[in-house]
């Protein structure tokens, strides 16, 4: 690592992106890719090394409008370092607001399946891959690497990779920020927002803090709090956590989308909290996921927590519609995403519903289709198996656990997929791996409920009734 520098003499690289999970659209089909495990394993790291300070939006404290410190950003870091991975509009329009604003001094980078629009043709684009929602550890180091030695040449050859300056340099000079003007400019700008913020508090006073929060925490600090309360199963804690995310980022404007990300959250923490009672936290957390209209989503996130919360509404109540939307939305969730986890749900809840349905056809048509996605599904999971990484012996224990979580339930998915096709040696063989290392013994015994449950269901197949007349 570089020597740290005070603040006043440490350059300054602000990161355009967005956070968390976001589903890739262009890509088909869709896939979850994890911008945080970007920013944290790549970015961050990279600009360190190369003795930069590194911010992000949801790093920066402020007071009211979030849009002055980031204008100030893109104005007066030494450097800026754009990711468009997922196609993130906000991340399209602050770059190109940064080379309105600068000549050079600017990086752009994306995930390596990014389809981007003809204007971005001129611009460099260095490349990343991601795996699954993760980055395999030999990709972050050989990324980091390539991305600090561009750091470095980017600032010391000061040449215009901005378009605007590019095909304009003749027409257009950049503006004096260093100039006595426009630094009173910036900060009137932040002193009015400041000062419209607390007028607006004094007219709506802010709830109590709670006992040891921090007054003013950033955007990072509490999705740190979240992740922690989920990983330790607090989920009421971390149910309070993204309840005051969601308010702090909720949009002024009534024409501006809330971020999808902070609902699903807030969504899987309610449902699993159990508050006040399981069912009410269960239909809560429907009611959130119905803020991204399910029905028409296209986020396999969102609806993948749609078949879940539907799912365990089956389970508490046995009644016919909640079943019927649980398969909607795994189905969905599948074909969008051709993923293990929604695919194999998908082929359960058909079996589940194939046993309840009174209809010979209606229980044949959803049995038989059960039996086609697992086929599906053998292959997307035999895929995950081949490209995957081992974890890096340097890799910190959340990422381990992380990947050892994730191996587990890609081989108990294959175990389920090969028993609901019938060949239970097949089954066996993988889900002896899958036992011989699941991180939690938790994780055995909810496959192994599903799997009596599922063999239950093959036994009473209802093509063996029609066979028995």
């Amino acid at each position: 690592m570089s020597q740290e520098k005070s603040d006043d003499t440490q350059k300054t690289c602000f990161v355009i992106m967005g956070f968390g999970k976001k589903t890739d659209y262009q890509s088909k089909p869709n896939r979850v890719l994890d911008l945080d495990a970007s920013y944290h394993n790549m970015i961050k790291p990279a600009v360190e090394d190369a003795g930069l300070k590194c911010i992000r939006a949801d790093e920066i404290k402020h007071s009211g409008i979030i849009d002055v410190p980031m204008y100030q950003q893109l104005l007066k870091a030494d450097l800026v370092i754009a990711d468009l991975s997922t196609y993130n509009c906000n991340a399209f329009y602050e770059l190109g607001v940064r080379h309105a604003l600068r000549p050079f001094s600017t990086i752009t980078i994306a995930e390596e399946k990014l389809i981007y629009p003809f204007d971005v043709g001129h611009v460099a684009i260095r490349r990343y891959k991601h795996l699954g929602e993760d980055i395999g550890a030999s990709e972050a180091r050989r990324f980091s690497a390539e991305l600090k030695e561009a750091i470095k040449a980017v600032l010391e050859a000061q040449t215009n990779d901005s378009p605007v300056y590019e095909f304009l340099k003749n027409e257009i000079n950049p503006p004096s920020w260093r100039s006595a003007e426009a630094e009173s400019a910036v900060d009137a700008v932040a002193k009015a927002a400041s000062a419209m913020a607390e007028i607006v508090a004094r007219q709506a006073p802010a709830p109590p803090l709670a006992d040891g929060q921090q007054e003013g925490p950033t955007l990072s600090e509490l999705m740190l709090k979240v992740d922690a309360a989920l990983k330790d199963k607090s989920f009421v804690e971390a149910k309070k956590y993204l309840t005051e995310l969601r308010e702090v980022m909720k949009p002024k404007d009534e024409g501006r989308a809330e971020d999808d990300y902070i609902i699903q959250r807030l969504a899987l923490a309610t449902y699993k909290s159990k508050q006040p009672t399981p069912m009410q936290a269960l239909e809560d957390a429907r009611d959130l996921l119905a803020e991204l209209n399910p029905k028409e989503s296209i986020d396999s996130e969102t609806l993948g927590l749609w078949g879940a919360v539907h799912k365990r509404l089956w389970e508490t109540t046995e009644k016919r519609k909640f079943i019927d939307e649980a398969v909607r939305g795994y189905e969905r969730g599948f074909y969008l995403l051709n993923d293990y986890y929604n695919g194999i749900n998908f082929a359960y809840l058909l079996n589940v519903r194939a046993a309840e349905r009174v209809d010979a056809d209606e229980a044949i048509t959803d049995f038989v289709t059960a039996r086609r996605v697992r086929q599906q599904v053998v292959p997307v999971c035999e895929k995950w198996l081949a490209e995957a990484e081992a974890p890096d012996e340097e890799a910190d224990d959340a990422s381990k656990n992380k990947s050892l979580e994730t191996r587990y339930w890609v081989l108990a998915t294959l175990g389920e997929a090969y028993v609901g096709l019938g060949d239970e040696a097949a089954g066996s063989k993988w889900l002896e791996q899958a036992y011989a290392m699941a991180p939690q013994t938790w994780m055995k015994d909810s496959t192994e409920e599903q799997l009596g449950k599922l063999r239950k269901f093959l036994e009473d197949s209802p093509l063996k009734r029609v066979a028995e007349g």
